[in-house]
């Protein structure tokens, strides 16, 4: 998981914004003009969902091309959460010609949104409410919630089940992305992490511990401030995947801080980000077969 040193970079909000930083920051309808439109996008419909699991029901969103089956998806945001964001980068995703599912990973304990708008990780009472949302979740309730959300997918008219299915983590979410590619690998096809914490760590439950248990082909973006507090990671998760013999992309993002790819982050960096996209639809288009 991530460490609560990871989400500093979060708290530092610009002193002065541009136009386009302000847009960057917006939520809702405005958010969508800050995601590039594809020139052949598909249309797509998407809708809110509830998903039953031993511990509750799950808050989601599900979008999906609106005709034929595609390759499913599997999003697991980071520690602020199911928001606008995410649902607007499941719906990107859709319009590529995938089925996408992002999840409330907290729906335990509260339904989505389960952070304020725009959040300052700096207050107190909103640092202990996040992290401690973060710190209801464990090895457990992600093979829980991966069977689940999996099972969904795999039910619905617009998924395709003689593809592979991909998922996808930002932040906390890594981890996750790792658990559920180990416990389904007939049937996680691709897998990747943007920004992922505790993706390698010294116990007995490290995340990438599981990789020999994965069939999944993996993109990992890094950002440039978690490679400098762990830098010995990245050749961890390298010797890993070969290891295994999964293909894997390993790569520090120049310049990118932790957070950089969802849209309404603080530390958003559009060029990093879309290179990141660009990486995932590549790893999509190969993978998912």
């Amino acid at each position: 998981m991530c460490e609560q040193d990871d989400f500093s970079e979060f708290a530092r909000r610009p002193v002065t914004l541009t136009r386009r930083q302000f847009g960057v920051m917006a939520l809702g309808a405005g958010l969508a003009a800050t995601l590039p439109k594809l020139a052949n996008a598909a249309e797509t419909k998407g809708a809110d969902v509830d998903i039953k699991t031993p511990d509750g029901n799950a808050d989601a969103y599900f979008v999906h091309p609106a005709k034929g089956k595609h390759p499913g998806v599997l999003i697991w945001p980071d520690i602020f959460g199911l928001r606008p964001a995410f649902k607007q980068m499941a719906t990107r995703l859709a319009e590529s010609g995938y089925s996408v599912l992002v999840i409330n990973p907290f729906y335990r304990t509260k339904r989505a949104p389960t952070a304020p708008e725009n959040p300052d990780f700096n207050d107190p009472a909103t640092r202990d409410a996040l992290m401690g949302l973060m710190g209801s979740l464990n090895p457990d309730t992600a093979l829980t919630d991966a069977k689940a959300f999996v099972s969904f997918l795999d039910g619905q008219a617009a998924v395709d089940k003689k593809r592979k299915i991909g998922t996808t983590g930002y932040c906390m979410g890594g981890p996750f992305v790792f658990r559920t590619a180990a416990a389904f690998p007939d049937r996680i096809g691709a897998g990747a992490t943007f920004h992922g914490g505790g993706l390698v760590t010294d116990k007995p439950d490290s995340p990438h511990l599981l990789i020999p248990q994965m069939k999944a082909h993996f993109l990992i973006a890094i950002a440039e401030n978690d490679d400098t507090k762990q830098p010995d990671a990245k050749n961890t998760l390298r010797d890993s995947f070969a290891k295994a013999q999964l293909p894997a992309e390993i790569e520090v993002y120049a310049g990118a801080m932790h957070g950089w790819c969802p849209p309404d982050s603080h530390v958003y960096n559009h060029d990093q980000a879309e290179k990141a996209w660009s990486r995932l639809l590549v790893l999509f288009d190969k993978s998912l077969a």
